[in-house]
């Protein structure tokens, strides 16, 4: 016995020392972050502990009043603690007698520290270990002065009444539960033949094993009750109801245990979930494990992988807090190789889980590399060599890649691909890691896509490109449209609505030269000397036609022209509609300065682009303009921070520094309020107010790592 004591001693002897190394990146990850501060809030298991089906990411709420702390998992239910010290219960936060304060916060994990009553500490860390297990560490100190009873009660809340209770286990003192799992989604549903469980299993336990054990319906007021009890009944009791079988609404567990002053003890709650056809011995083995293990050298991975990212000069708390939070949020979403893909692979979103957020990679989604490959630049190009992987014999990168392979979504007889951004993405990993192999891999497979693309979206060989026929997801500008859409509404089917295959398209044509710039500098890094020079002059002559096709000197802009006579018009239909696109002229390195002067102009009038919250889609001029983000996909008004940073990039490429520093703080600012407010990132954002309902928890709002490593990081003279 002794010399086992003597081995755990050493052990966490040896675990601290090897922390001290860790130091200075735990100061700087140190976050300190209360309610009301901008904290991402939702966590996934780290990616070599994921799987793409049956995978449980959470979102922490440790600000709302009427909750305790508590942890939830779309469609999958909540986990939360109730107290009872000595005989007074503390069932929300409102009661506690310190708020929660999180110390740190990573992509499967956040350590945090309250007080629930007087001289009660509480050090809470919350663990996503799996897609199927998770836990809840609580490292309680009686501070005070005199002894104190503690009560946990361990909670497992499903969302709806199909909770079963299968049995007690008396070995492992776990409930063991079964309930469905709807596929549904408001946005888009989950397609189960992928693999999805809707018929699923729940294990909850905890360490030490637990005093008693109940299931109930109710809520927690009702709860309240039952672990409060009447003081002066004779038929008052401290247990729960032992119930093993039959339908409920939420497990509870009992831990107990008296402190003295000084004295510390530790409780651990685990819920783990499966398919029912899955193996339940083998989960609770996993579990039985986590029981007792130690949490620190999962920290300690956390803080290895933060070590590389740039140390920024911060002029706010929130900034900083944004900037971690940005990281957290792509981490979260990567997934080992698995399926049709030898290299790891990203989800748009783990909590919520929908349908096509759940899908495989897209190309304009995996800007989000421009901010991860500061964090992984492995993982990064692991993302990017999905596509190269999967590369079509003939050159094309579909619209998604990823487990399941290529999806191409045919459309009149003719693939689909996505907005083309593969060779800059790429480039600007190579610049961060330096990684020649990849380099080399990259340009050879941007080399076949672009090919492909001229060959297959200039159909006209006039050096303008026009969207494919299923240009309506193509274009990634897929919902209100003011150019490429018909009608206000979308009444019409997708043939008769999206005109995109039908038009000489600013969009396509800024972003291959953008593409084909890329290529010139990758040819150049690796030595191609003539390649670089055909692709630079592949780049502007495409830029000569975009300035003489697609700019209007009487408005100052350059637009989409109809692809038979280049006209301003198609049909009836005047195409001079002022979007964002405009301005990515800057980012492509097309308008001239006397040009770039103009759209500075435009985008920094007030009326129009200069929005409170960012850029806007659409000119808050045009008869279509909105500024309400009341579902996804809209492109009539709604800030897509992506969008905006490459208006950003355009600014600072044409020294527009103040300009762009002006931006960078607008969108800042819209997701910092989002933050404040519901701890969520956000597919896009209103230019003009706060109110969203649209998808949460996008992958690219990530880009806002990039913006501040832009905006913030010292750059050595």
């Amino acid at each position: 016995m002794k010399n086992i004591k003597f081995l755990i001693i050493f052990s966490l002897l040896a675990l601290m020392g090897h922390s001290q190394q860790f130091k200075p990146v735990e100061d700087y990850m140190r976050l300190d972050a209360g309610p009301g501060d901008p904290l991402y809030t939702t966590y996934a298991a780290a990616m070599s502990r994921s799987r793409l089906y049956g995978d449980k990411a959470y979102k922490m709420d440790y600000y709302s009043c009427c909750m305790p702390v508590n942890y939830s998992s779309d469609h999958a239910g909540k986990l939360y603690c109730l107290w009872k010290i000595d005989q007074v219960v503390i069932g929300k936060m409102s009661e506690y007698f310190s708020k929660p304060i999180v110390e740190f916060s990573f992509p499967d994990m956040v350590v945090m520290e309250y007080e629930p009553f007087r001289g009660i500490h509480v050090k809470e860390t919350f663990f996503v270990y799996s897609s199927t297990i998770v836990l809840i560490d609580m490292e309680i100190r009686n501070t005070d002065r005199v002894p104190h009873e503690i009560s946990v009660y361990p909670v497992f809340e499903a969302d709806n009444d199909s909770l079963e209770v299968v049995r007690f286990d008396t070995v492992h003192k776990a409930y063991i539960g079964k309930r469905y799992e709807s596929p549904y989604r408001l946005i888009s549903s989950l397609k189960t033949e992928y693999g999805y469980p809707t018929r699923v299993r729940d294990l909850f336990v905890t360490y030490p094993a637990p005093y008693t054990f109940g299931a109930y319906y109710g809520d927690l007021s009702s709860f309240y009750n039952v672990i409060k009890t009447d003081f002066y009944t004779d038929k008052r009791t401290d247990s729960l109801n032992s119930r093993e079988s039959g339908f409920c609404r939420f497990f509870a567990l009992n831990l107990k245990k008296k402190l003295i002053p000084g004295q510390t003890t530790v409780f651990r709650v685990l819920r783990g979930c499966q398919g029912q056809d899955e193996d339940a011995a083998a989960l609770m083995q996993e579990m039985d494990a986590m029981k007792t293990a130690i949490l620190r050298p999962f920290y300690d991975d956390n803080l290895i992988l933060y070590s590389g990212i740039p140390r920024l000069n911060f002029p706010s708390k929130d900034d900083k807090i944004v900037y971690i939070g940005a990281f957290n949020l792509v981490r979260g979403c990567m997934y080992p190789p698995s399926g049709k893909t030898s290299y790891n692979s990203y989800s748009f979103s783990r909590n919520p889980l929908w349908g096509w957020g759940h899908g495989h990679q897209v190309l304009h989604e995996s800007l989000s590399m421009l901010a991860y490959v500061y964090l992984d630049p492995l993982s990064a190009e692991g993302s990017q060599r999905v596509y190269m992987e999967q590369q079509r014999e003939d050159g094309l990168i579909a619209y998604r890649h990823g487990p399941r392979g290529l999806q191409d979504y045919p459309h009149r007889g003719m693939s689909t691909t996505s907005a083309p951004f593969f060779s800059w993405i790429n480039w600007e990993v190579y610049k961060v890691s330096k990684d020649r192999k990849f380099l080399e891999d990259a340009y050879a497979s941007g080399c076949k896509y672009v090919d492909w693309l001229i060959r297959n979206r200039d159909t006209d060989h006039d050096s303008t490109f026009e969207w494919g026929p299923y240009g309506i997801i193509e274009n990634v500008r897929d919902w209100y449209n003011a150019v490429f859409q018909v009608s206000a509404e979308r009444y019409l089917d997708v043939d008769k609505e999206d005109i995109s295959d039908e038009l000489e398209c600013l969009d396509l044509s800024l972003m291959m030269i953008k593409e084909e710039r890329s290529l010139q500098n990758m040819a150049g890094a690796l030595g191609k000397k003539t390649e670089a020079l055909h692709w630079k002059n592949q780049a502007d002559a495409v830029a000569l036609r975009v300035n003489e096709r697609m700019w209007d000197d009487s408005t100052g802009f350059y637009y989409s022209v109809n692809k038979k006579d280049y006209s301003w018009y198609f049909m009836t239909r005047d195409l001079r509609r002022q979007e964002i696109i405009g301005f990515l002229a800057l980012w492509a390195d097309v308008a001239t300065k006397d040009r770039a002067e103009r759209l500075v102009e435009t985008l920094t009038d007030t009326n129009r682009f200069w929005r409170r919250y960012g850029v806007p889609t659409l000119s808050a001029l045009d008869p279509w303009y909105s500024p309400y983000v009341d579902y996804c996909c809209k492109w009539n008004g709604p800030v897509w921070l992506l969008w905006d940073y490459m208006v950003y990039e355009g600014l600072r490429d044409y020294g527009y520094t103040e300009k762009a520093h002006e931006l960078a703080l607008k969108m800042l600012n819209a997701a910092i309020i989002q933050l404040k407010k519901n701890h969520n990132y956000w597919e896009s954002y209103s230019p003009d107010n706060e109110v969203l309902n649209s998808p949460s928890n996008y992958i690219w709002d990530s880009i806002l790592a990039r913006l501040l490593i832009e905006e913030y990081r010292q750059v050595p003279k």
